[in-house]
């Protein structure tokens, strides 16, 4: 009896990628040829682009009906919502998150499928063994964080973790439980639990055009991790706000036992005293900020506002 070849769901989100995503098709069809042991669905998402990515998928669709969907925003709405709205949509036994500019490598998924087959994983995930080619400035913030949000918060994060993982149906439905308006993919796929194996790869290069992807919105992202997954800034904010207090008191109680001690006693150092009501300030401008963060949060997710909003769809 013939054995059923598997299909593995790709979703793929795009950016303003008219020059690689005819160049990954490409690669993943010789993967698939190659091995033999998987069929692909892909659905690209296109996530608001100004160049010419709709026209590409809709074209790619057009050749390739029977495996190649895509999903096209009205406007950008970020990668978080490009993956919800794959995970919407995929139907395959598998379930893989890959990006077009082929930094992830397909040669991986053989490997990643066999895992999954034996049963004993519900996803295999890759993490960067180096960040080479990689910008300096980024690459330290980008380490940094992943020692930060670890320390922080209960929910762990492979260092140098890439969404690219493979997924079975059961983890796939888990995430898709998760509907919050902000999405830190990393942190969810952790959160969600499952048995996860994580393989390591050489970083890669693009395959063609630029990255969208500047310092201001991987910061951002960062800080979005962070207060999705941790409560540890308002653990500080907290703790700040103590010692601070704790100190103004026995100040307090310093000045009255020095002045009953010495009556005429003078009051030096102006300049220090500026300096502490500045820093003081400052603390409490930051704690006020890192509230207004998570205030902003709770004020977008009970307007319950959609995810993302599909222009078009094949």
């Amino acid at each position: 009896m013939k054995k059923i070849m598997k299909t593995i769901s790709i979703i793929v989100p795009c950016f303003n990628e008219e020059e690689t995503i005819n160049i990954y098709y490409d690669a993943m069809t010789k993967l698939k040829e190659d091995t033999n042991k998987f069929k692909f669905e892909y659905w690209f998402v296109d996530d608001g682009s100004k160049d010419r990515t709709y026209s590409i998928l809709k074209e790619l669709q057009k050749e390739h009906s029977d495996e190649v969907h895509f999903i096209s925003f009205s406007r950008n709405f970020g990668k978080e919502s490009a993956l919800y709205a794959g995970l919407n949509e995929v139907t395959g036994d598998y379930v893989a998150v890959m990006d077009v500019d082929l930094q992830d490598p397909p040669e991986m998924l053989p490997e990643m499928f066999d895992l999954l087959e034996d049963g004993e994983y519900d996803c295999v995930g890759t993490a960067r063994a180096d960040r080479e080619g990689e910008n300096k400035i980024i690459s330290f913030f980008s380490n940094g964080f992943y020692k930060v949000i670890n320390k922080m918060s209960q929910t762990k994060i492979i260092p140098g973790a890439r969404d690219y993982r493979l997924m079975t149906r059961q983890m796939v439905e888990a995430i898709k439980s998760m509907t919050e308006y902000n999405r830190f993919s990393k942190g969810i796929f952790s959160w969600v639990g499952f048995k996860t194996k994580y393989l390591p790869y050489k970083n890669r290069e693009r395959s063609a055009g630029s990255t969208s992807w500047n310092f201001w919105k991987l910061f951002k992202y960062a800080v979005t991790g962070i207060v999705d997954f941790s409560e540890g800034p308002l653990m500080f904010a907290t703790w700040m706000g103590t010692i601070f207090s704790i100190t103004s008191i026995v100040a307090i109680i310093a000045i009255i036992i020095r002045k009953f001690i010495n009556p005429l006693s003078s009051v030096n150092g102006w300049a220090s005293i500026v300096s502490i009501i500045l820093l003081i300030g400052g603390i409490q401008l930051l704690s006020i900020g890192i509230l207004g963060e998570y205030i902003g949060k709770i004020f977008l997710e009970v307007k319950k506002r959609p995810i993302y909003i599909v222009k078009d769809k094949k």
